[in-house]
């Protein structure tokens, strides 16, 4: 990883996302997933961050007071290991598992199954 993942974690976060330069893309992101409780991945753009991922985050913090952490990626390798997709699309992961972008997350919010896995997942 040259540099080019930007991490954003909450205020109450007591541990640090450690970056191993040995770990291979899937790795870190395997990791990344399994050691919070959700996680959302999104492309960067050189100008600003994505704007959905930001809906996302807001969503969650308003809706559900759960503080997801964020990751910008830069690097191709990293993007496919997250599958975050083209474009800025960000993707959200909870208790490890993929949900997908925003739709998928309201979609689990209106059928009354966010908020089950974000207490499985010690989000709340």
């Amino acid at each position: 990883m040259n540099g080019g993942v930007r991490l954003e974690l909450r205020p109450s976060t007591t541990s640090t996302l450690a970056i191993d330069e040995a770990e291979t893309a899937g790795t870190r992101i395997q990791r990344l997933v399994s050691e919070n409780p959700v996680v959302i991945f999104s492309r960067s753009s050189s100008s600003s961050s994505c704007c959905m991922c930001d809906v996302i985050k807001r969503f969650l913090i308003s809706s559900l007071d759960v503080h997801p952490t964020v990751i910008q990626l830069d690097d191709d390798e990293e993007i496919a290991a997250a599958d975050v997709g083209s474009g800025n699309a960000p993707v959200a992961f909870i208790g490890g598992t993929r949900i997908g972008g925003f739709e998928s997350l309201v979609a689990l919010h209106l059928g009354g199954h966010l908020r089950t896995k974000l207490a499985e997942a010690g989000a709340l």
